[in-house]
């Protein structure tokens, strides 16, 4: 790699947003590095009153960072990803990007609308997974405002073309982080086409509540899920059409239960398919128009809790079943199973296949919006 894309790659502060002295929760702009082509990529830090973090990277609009303190006040970082921009680009994943045009995966990268077939890139052995091989999450976003204020805030903004990856429609995206200085971070997630096409969008953290690398991982975690059925797969990690009841199996977090308990179960056949969770839960409350609470996660240990919120109809509970030491991460940690957990709001994977799961389609003039909320604190 070019010593001067290497180079450009470090963190350094470049202007900083106008503060309001009134103002409980503040916003600083900053250089993350360069692209390959000499795309310039910025940071953006927004920083609440009560010590609670996140710096959004316009590569991907991607939550690179979200500092949450513990009970004590000692603040950690607390999602999985890299400190630098030639990592994001060398050897990538999904490190708090947004996802997009479709989170999750499509059968055969196939679907059809309006009676016209579309293929999409295979970059999940025979699936489309998360927008394909060049998703959202490789696309650099562009910064439309920052502000300071009651919340801080981010807006950013790209264009996918007619034919990206192989949907239909010229799709604007505008993705806006807002953090309050009561713990609520805000991702609401809107898109406009000009042209029937489908769209679901999510941010795909890795989370460990202890903070990234903490050597005990996730195991030890609490989670409950507000959902009383999830959607079984086949071998392919496909949806078979069934709304399955969690009672009586290790599906079951409607109570708050340890992520340790169940995952190495080989007895239940899905387990065994998804090398641990990595389902879609079908949400008691459906789609909303208001964000509803999907999902709990606490650290007994350190205190710190996570609520998911958000205003769409399932949230696929991914358990890092394929963190495989492969990936060096942040502060030189090496992640493997068990180090992290995705709660990624969405509508149901395969969706555009399968009628009985509702609709991915979005049309001119009938915009796509989703707001999901990372709420943190603390527990005594």
């Amino acid at each position: 790699m070019k010593k001067a894309f290497l180079a450009g790659c470090a963190v350094m502060a470049v202007t900083v947003a106008t503060i309001d002295p009134a103002a409980a929760a503040t916003a600083t702009r900053s250089n993350f590095g360069t692209m390959p082509d000499g795309t310039a990529v910025e940071a953006v830090t927004l920083t609440g009153s009560n010590g609670v973090s996140a710096r959004i990277t316009t590569l991907g609009a991607t939550l690179q960072a979200f500092n949450v303190p513990d009970r004590n006040g000692k603040v950690a970082d607390i999602t999985l990803g890299y400190d630098d921009l030639a990592s994001y680009v060398a050897k990538p994943n999904f490190w708090g990007q947004t996802v997009g045009r479709y989170a999750n995966r499509i059968a055969g990268g196939r679907f059809t609308l309006d009676g016209k077939p579309y293929q999409l890139p295979l970059n999940d052995k025979t699936n489309s997974l998360h927008g394909g091989s060049d998703g959202f999450d490789k696309r650099v976003f562009r910064i439309v405002s920052v502000a300071s204020g009651a919340q801080a805030k981010v807006v950013m903004t790209m264009t996918s073309p007619a034919g990206d990856q192989g949907y239909p429609g010229t799709l604007a995206v505008t993705v806006t982080y807002a953090l309050d200085d009561k713990g609520s971070l805000t991702i609401d997630m809107d898109a406009k086409t000009d042209a029937p096409t489908i769209v679901n969008l999510t941010n795909h953290a890795l989370f460990n509540l202890a903070g990234d690398g903490a050597p005990g991982g996730i195991y030890g975690q609490r989670l409950m899920i507000a959902a009383r059925r999830f959607t079984p797969v086949n071998a392919a990690l496909i949806p078979t059409g069934e709304q399955r009841a969690v009672a009586g199996t290790v599906f079951d977090f409607t109570k708050p239960r340890s992520l340790g308990d169940g995952i190495r179960n080989g007895r239940e056949p899905q387990i065994a398919i998804g090398r641990g969770w990595d389902h879609n839960f079908v949400l008691d409350k459906g789609a909303t128009a208001e964000p509803g609470l999907a999902a709990r996660a606490e650290d007994p240990a350190s205190g710190r809790v996570l609520e998911v919120w958000t205003t769409e109809p399932g949230v696929q509970f991914y358990s890092g079943n394929f963190l495989d030491g492969t990936f060096v991460g942040k502060q030189g940690h090496v992640y493997r199973m068990g180090d992290g957990f995705a709660l990624e709001p969405q509508k149901f994977p395969d969706t555009p296949n399968q009628p009985a799961f509702g609709s991915a389609r979005v049309d001119p003039g009938k915009p796509y919006h989703h707001r999901m909320i990372y709420r943190v604190s603390t527990a005594r």
